[in-house]
């Protein structure tokens, strides 16, 4: 099975994080994610991160740092994970796709319903920004 590598992006501001909501009709459709996008081919994950942040939601980073790594196993597709912290960006945040979209707390993120490999990015925001 082929591999989907992904550039995420935790766009975070005052201890806040930026969300939106997966199109229903997508994998893992109806759940809230970070945003972000593959990483075509030539690329540098930066230059992916870069790219889908400003199709997705119409910010230029400024400037962004690893977070972490996560390889999941969905069962019908598997995910590589590049995260990155992104808190120098120029722009406001907003859905492009006409995704729902929502600034939460790091405190509140526990309660949202994530794709099952999002779940450890929650568990280290909560540990790096009490």
């Amino acid at each position: 099975m082929k591999v989907v590598h992904v550039a995420v992006g935790v766009i975070l501001r005052d201890k806040q994080v930026f969300l939106t909501r997966r199109h229903e009709n997508t994998h893992q459709g109806g759940k809230w994610e970070f945003p972000g996008g593959k990483v075509e081919l030539g690329e540098t994950v930066a230059q992916a991160l870069a790219r889908e942040l400003k199709e997705e939601v119409a910010i230029d980073v400024l400037a962004c740092q690893p977070l972490m790594l996560i390889e999941h196993d969905y069962g019908d597709k598997q995910v590589k994970l590049e995260i990155f912290v992104v808190d120098q960006f120029s722009g406001e945040p907003n859905s492009c796709e006409g995704n729902e979209q929502q600034w939460y707390s790091i405190g509140e993120l526990s309660d949202i319903d994530f794709p099952e490999a999002n779940l450890a990015i929650v568990n280290e925001l909560k540990s790096a920004y009490r």
